[in-house]
């Protein structure tokens, strides 16, 4: 058993349950606080201002070139997510980050219903994107951006990871809102449970306690075995990665 026990990790210390309670509960002030803060932020969110977008910035999608005003569905919002794209390399290349996220992203029907529609701007070539969308097992719909990401993000860094929501008055589009980086992080939840355990995300960044297990800085944070992490149970459950490239 001790033997056992020096193997473990640093945890933290052991004390009766009222005692557990007791410091529970002042940390329960701050989330609180937090939340309120956060509710806060959205609420000044929502009162930004918006910019005009030409809805008829051409995309292409399952059925061919398509406009900005088609991605909508109908719908009187449109939140797009920009996925980077490595073009012509095999999946195992492929950005790993947006997989991750892209990869919790699946039922939508309560988003419709809020008359949302959630969509994935690749920023790539559609036909190989979307088999690489197919041997990840995603659902949502999906869009080349390819030749119009730099009309549709115009004055920000074409090619990485972005959030950006839009809203529909009849046949006219507005942008409300654009994130990158920290902020993609609204379609995990991966990390936000794992900031609920003992240990954290394990990133080397997180301030924890000495002893705390961390990701190995020889790892990538994304990634096991040359590939992204989450493409290891499809190849497992037979799905191919062929995207057609040429490369495997």
């Amino acid at each position: 058993m001790n033997a056992i026990m020096q193997n473990e990790p640093a945890a933290p210390k052991i004390v009766d349950r009222s005692t557990f309670q007791a410091e529970l509960d002042a940390l329960r002030v701050r989330e609180k606080a937090h939340t309120r803060e956060g509710d806060a932020i959205a609420a000044a969110r929502r009162r930004l201002p918006m910019v005009e977008v030409d809805g008829a910035i051409p995309l292409i999608g399952e059925q061919g070139t398509v406009a900005l005003l088609d991605a909508f569905e109908g719908r009187r919002m449109l939140i797009a997510y920009y996925f980077m794209w490595h073009a012509g390399r095999p999946a195992p290349e492929q950005c790993e980050g947006c997989t991750f996220y892209t990869s919790q992203v699946r039922e939508l029907s309560f988003l419709h219903s809020r008359d949302a529609t959630y969509a994935t701007f690749c920023q790539g070539p559609y036909q190989e994107s979307a088999r690489y969308r197919d041997f990840m097992g995603w659902e949502m719909p999906w869009y080349s951006v390819q030749d119009s990401a730099e009309t549709l993000l115009v004055g920000r860094r074409v090619g990485m990871m972005h959030i950006v929501s839009y809203l529909r008055q009849g046949s006219r589009i507005f942008e409300t809102y654009w994130t990158t980086r920290r902020g993609v992080e609204a379609m995990d939840n991966s990390y936000r449970l794992l900031d609920l355990t003992v240990y954290g995300r394990q990133e080397r960044w997180e301030d924890s306690p000495d002893g705390w297990p961390k990701w190995s800085k020889d790892k990538h944070s994304y990634r096991i075995d040359g590939r992204p992490i989450t493409q290891w149970p499809r190849l497992k459950a037979g799905h191919s990665d062929d995207l057609g490239t040429g490369k495997h």
